[in-house]
């Protein structure tokens, strides 16, 4: 590396270095005792003293639904926020495949470790390892819970739950409800969310966006949201705050990602001094449904599970691309995976299978349509599968992501191969949290995907719903209980100065996107910005692509606020306004997760550097400079998007229970 490269986020002066941070909550001891302790070392509050302490939840998906009803069943009054028409409208209900757990019914090797293991193994070392291992220590309490709550999880013929292999890994782990797994147990969370609100001790507020958090005296006190329906700026304070809005994802535009989920709640607490961790982490799934023009503002995925069933092939001559894929003769196919990684072959973690899937479509042996000036697609092909089990048997497991499919492009995946392409889907990164969940923010909690704990640098595959659920039901009730055990807190009066200072930020930035009257659409900005985070931010990164994406991240916000048009009033409804607020963060994160990208000069899961890869074009890790989480102080800025340069913070990772080696599935 030369000294331009090892310095350019600092001679560029893009960031400065802070002091060291650490977790200082997991307890000391062997890795499988730490839950345990921690759970037994954690205040207490009385049964009676519950009813007094108040705690706001933003987000009602699977995180933040299951927290939602568990602390409400335990006697805490909850405020639950969602910016949806119905708490089961959360993003959590497009996941399709299926949620892992550690209760080896398939007999083949499975373990409360091995899920740790390939856990760690598949974020290419670069998760936190209690945090790992106490997610796969509860993983097998949330299946039981969720069989209790009736969720209709595939069986077998002897009675037993169903279990099905994913990427990652060489064992069934994975529960699963036909394609529809995560609606199924988000409907569980809510029907328990539900009983409270009927108890009285969830008090309910949808169509809300919560657009600041409050602080005062240092610690979490409310939000300020807007009611999406009346336009009204409302106030709403309590004890603890905990954050469950989801991942990033929409800053790319396109993405897998309901077109409303959005970084605000996350980002606002960042302004207000929550560290942001690891942000350039971003996963691309490998299995979506290839962008088929401009027209679109999202895509769809193919559930992960397929890749269990089906084999993904592209065509080795160039040629190959235009021929009726069922007419390619077996020498003519390049099941590439499988020759690439003989062990896991299409089993291998999303990451690399992203990301081999680009290279054959780089190489022109991409299949489908043209899309710019390439063929973005190759074949997952379930002939050998039919032929194997039978079409009931497949359509058994898979009927509903079949009939997506084959609405979506007219095509029949059971007499032709599905065409897919990798799309970005989940985000690793997000807010900075210690072992009991808790951010730089005293009282401000985060859960679910909008922390960055549990991943690494790589999702695998149906882990997302057991982050969620853990977090939920096992771990957020355990840990918050001993920061409300300080309580009861000092009342905040509305009229308090955090509290008027935290409202008038929100009422300036509202009266500030309504008067700018520009002549372009926020849509057209946000598209804008996705084509520059895709381009030099997405599946393969580079110091000069990364340079130049901020750059244009820039000179976009810039323009955006000087020459964007919302249209509409403040005091109604006004989706146009709602899109503004987001899009402008968007374009604050973008440039967070370029800086993140360029000073990790290492490839690693869902980051790849172009400069650090092996001589097979395998991700490079550098274990001796970035052994570390990357956390971000936002270092203050105005109202129209200027930004001083943020504060990286390090957080040693430290391995004692796993070995530290270079991944490989081969």
């Amino acid at each position: 590396m030369t000294d331009t490269t090892v310095n350019a986020g600092i001679s560029h002066r893009l960031y400065t270095e802070g002091e060291a941070i650490a977790d200082t909550k997991a307890p000391a001891g062997p890795i499988a005792d730490k839950w345990t302790t921690r759970k037994f070392e954690a205040a207490l509050v009385n049964p009676a003293n519950r009813r007094k302490l108040s705690i706001i939840i933003v987000g009602t998906g699977l995180a933040g639904g299951a927290a939602a009803a568990t602390l409400g069943e335990a006697g805490y009054h909850v405020k639950s926020f969602c910016f949806q028409d119905s708490p089961r409208r959360a993003h959590s209900i497009a996941a399709q495949g299926g949620i892992n757990a550690a209760k080896n019914y398939k007999e083949d090797g499975d373990s409360t470790f091995r899920l740790f293991y390939d856990t760690v193994k598949g974020g290419d070392y670069r998760a936190r390892e209690t945090n790992v291992y106490r997610l796969a220590e509860v993983s097998a309490a949330i299946i039981d819970q969720c069989v209790a709550q009736g969720v209709p999880f595939a069986r077998e013929y002897g009675g037993l739950l169903d279990n099905r292999s994913f990427g990652g890994v060489q064992v069934s782990r994975t529960f699963y409800a036909r394609g529809q797994t995560g609606q199924q147990l988000l409907i569980g969370a809510y029907q328990a969310l539900e009983r409270q609100v009927a108890a009285g001790t969830v008090e309910q507020f949808t169509r809300h966006e919560m657009l600041e958090v409050i602080v005062s005296d240092g610690q979490a006190r409310g939000i300020i949201a807007r009611d999406l329906v009346t336009g009204e700026i409302q106030t709403h304070l309590a004890d603890a705050v905990v954050l469950a809005s989801g991942g990033y994802g929409n800053v790319f535009y396109l993405s897998t990602n309901a077109m409303g989920s959005n970084v605000t709640a996350s980002w606002r607490a960042h302004r207000k001094g929550a560290y942001m961790a690891n942000p350039c982490y971003t996963q691309i799934h490998p299995t979506c449904i290839p962008v088929a023009g401009d027209h679109q503002s999202k895509l769809t995925p193919m559930s992960g599970s397929l890749r269990t069933a089906a084999r993904i092939r592209g065509p080795k001559p160039r040629e190959g691309h235009d021929k009726d894929p069922r007419t390619i003769a077996d020498e003519d196919r390049d099941y590439y995976l499988e020759r690439l990684y003989p062990s896991f072959g299409n089993l291998v973690p999303r990451d690399i299978a992203s990301r081999q899937a680009k290279n054959v479509c780089d190489e022109g042996r991409g299949v489908g349509p043209m899309v710019g000036d390439f063929r973005r697609g190759v074949y997952l092909d379930f002939a050998d599968a039919i032929g194997r089990l039978g079409k009931a048997a497949v359509e058994a497991k898979y009927g509903n992501l079949f009939d997506m499919y084959a609405r979506i492009t007219g095509e029949n995946p059971y007499e032709t191969p599905m065409r897919i392409y990798p799309a970005v889907h989940y985000t690793m990164g997000g807010l900075w949290v210690d072992y009991d969940l808790q951010s730089s923010i005293p009282g401000l909690f985060v859960t679910g995907e909008a922390n960055f704990s549990d991943h690494g640098a790589n999702r695998l595959g149906a882990s997302a719903l057991m982050q969620g659920l853990a977090d939920g039901y096992f771990v957020l009730p355990n840990t918050i209980r001993d920061y409300l055990a300080k309580g009861p807190f000092e009342p905040l009066s509305v009229d308090a100065p955090a509290v008027a200072e935290a409202r008038a930020a929100v009422e300036q930035r509202t009266a500030r996107l309504l008067e700018i009257q520009g002549e372009r659409s926020v849509d057209s900005f946000h598209k804008e910005l996705g084509h520059i985070m895709w381009e030099y931010c997405g599946m393969e990164r580079s110091e000069e692509g990364l340079l130049k994406a901020i750059d244009l991240i820039r000179g976009l916000r810039e323009e955006f606020w000087r020459n964007v048009r919302v249209l509409g009033s403040a005091d109604t409804l006004n989706q146009s306004l709602e899109k503004a607020g987001r899009v402008a963060d968007f374009l604050e994160l973008g440039e967070l997760m370029c800086i993140d990208a360029l000073h990790r000069r290492e490839s690693g899961g869902g980051h790849f550097r172009a400069e650090s890869q092996t001589e097979d074009g395998e991700a490079m890790r550098h274990d001796d400079e970035f052994l570390y989480v990357a956390a971000w102080e936002f270092a203050g800025g105005d109202g129209d998007g200027e930004m001083g340069a943020p504060v990286l913070h390090k957080e040693d990772l430290v391995y004692e229970a796993i070995e530290l080696k270079q991944r490989s599935y081969k």
